[in-house]
């Protein structure tokens, strides 16, 4: 069985806007970026070059571009030595709008990473360069072509095209968000909706589960990847703190997200005192940093921001922490030794966070990242502020029915326009500006209520 992804449509749109710029397709490891990239240069180019910088063919290609700017003095300069270095590759390569390269683990080589621009200005094929560990290309062997690439971030798979693996997005698009459907259909998409939480959306994970319908299975195949994500990132470190940071920071930050539910201006030092027992020096700092920020450029965690006052222009950035797949989300509550219900609201929670950031990068919603709200003594799960009409919005991620004294207190002050709740157990409805929906419908919120 092939899993549909989203990201499909949009390889198209950039190849129909003329590839003119070279595409980079960035994910966490295991998230299908190899398999989705080749089906996509299968299907829509006569011609694909297909070059992994971490197997031979990228040796082979290394080879080919030293062949190719062999130069004495005294000698004509080649005009276009790339172009040489693929033909020296693959004599059968074309240079034309038919023909698309594939360019895998990218961050693996300084040389071809850096010829980015010239694969831009240069070729009329088109070229897509990916890779999971792309953080490595902040050192400063690699120049950054500004300009000269877009970027696509492959995530894990969503609660839509987990659906669509079962059959049943149809369901999904279809349903009432406010109750007008069958409750047996609400019942059904939230039966899925609590096994997605359990096991998250890794394409190998989901694929398992389809065969199996073992969660244990998934679990333990879960387990897998984390290890070796956590021991191919090691490789890229030198300092033995940093590679050993990677056993511990995991389950460290799933307690910070326990623990430090109105947020930390510092959430490093946060952080470290928790790996550590102590409190932090400078070196151990830096150390943490490293990692946290290589954990997030590698699509493994997201941060959140605190928008004070329940004021998007003020707002303090990474002040918490969010897992961008459930069931790792889930697996790292778990290893901290959270208690059920807590694991339960802490992955809801997790879930919407997660619909939030796409929104974010799509700039649906203002923000680099999304915020939750301080008001008062009080705070709430999320603030949007809406990018169609510019009104703020707050979201609740909540078990129960009752309407919390935050949320009475930001509609009574106008600080928000109205508060959407995001539950499990319900079917939806609409009282005056209040607004509550499935919390399996998350993306289908339009965050346009204006009473």
């Amino acid at each position: 069985m092939e899993l549909k992804r989203e990201i499909y449509d949009k390889l198209l749109a950039w190849k129909a806007e003329g590839g003119g710029r070279v595409l980079e397709v960035k994910g966490a490891r295991q998230t299908g970026k190899t398999f989705i990239i080749n089906k996509f240069a299968r299907e829509n180019y006569n011609n694909c070059l297909y070059i992994n910088m971490l197997q031979k063919s990228g040796e082979d290609f290394l080879a080919s571009m030293k062949k190719a700017e062999e130069w004495e003095p005294g000698q004509p300069r080649k005009e276009n030595w790339l172009l040489e270095a693929f033909r020296l590759f693959d004599s059968s390569f074309e240079d034309n709008q038919d023909t698309v390269v594939v360019i895998d683990e990218v961050q693996e080589s300084p040389k071809v990473y850096s010829r980015i621009r010239e694969f831009a200005r240069e070729f009329q094929c088109h070229f897509v360069v990916t890779g999971s560990y792309l953080g490595k290309v902040l050192e400063k062997d690699y120049f950054l072509p500004a300009g000269d690439m877009e970027s696509l971030t492959l995530y894990t798979l969503s609660f839509e095209e987990f659906l669509d693996a079962f059959g049943r997005k149809e369901l999904f698009e279809k349903i009432g968000l406010y109750g007008e459907s069958s409750h047996e259909e609400y019942d059904e998409l939230k039966s899925y909706y609590e096994i997605y939480c359990e096991i998250g959306g890794y394409p190998a994970v989901v694929m398992s589960y389809l065969e199996h319908r073992s969660v244990q299975k998934c679990r333990e195949l879960l387990l897998q990847i984390i290890q070796i994500f956590i021991d191919e990132s090691q490789r890229y470190f030198d300092d033995i703190l940093e590679m050993n940071l990677f056993e511990q920071v995991f389950p460290a930050i799933a307690q910070t997200m326990v623990k430090e539910k109105k947020g930390s201006d510092d959430l490093i030092t946060e952080l470290s005192k928790i790996v550590f027992k102590e409190e932090t020096n400078r070196v151990t700092k830096k150390s943490m940093n490293r990692v946290t920020a290589w954990l997030y450029r590698s699509h493994i965690i997201g941060f959140c921001g605190k928008a004070n006052d329940c004021s998007p222009l003020n707002t303090t950035m990474n002040a918490r922490f969010y897992f961008l797949d459930l069931g790792v989300c889930r697996y790292f509550l778990n290893i901290a030794g959270a208690d059920p219900a807590t694991i339960r609201g802490i992955v809801n929670e997790n879930f919407v966070y997660i619909d939030l950031l796409k929104r974010t990068k799509a700039l649906e919603i203002a923000g680099t990242e999304p915020m939750f709200g301080s008001y008062k003594e009080g705070e709430i799960d999320f603030l949007v502020n809406s990018r169609e009409n510019y009104k703020n919005y707050a979201v609740e991620v909540k078990a129960g029915k009752t309407v919390g004294n935050s949320v009475r207190q930001l509609l009574k002050d106008g600080k928000v326009e109205a508060v959407y709740y995001l539950k499990g157990d319900t079917y939806g409805g609409v009282t005056e500006r209040i607004v509550t929906i499935p919390i399996y419908l998350a993306s289908r919120v339009k965050f346009d209520y204006e009473g």
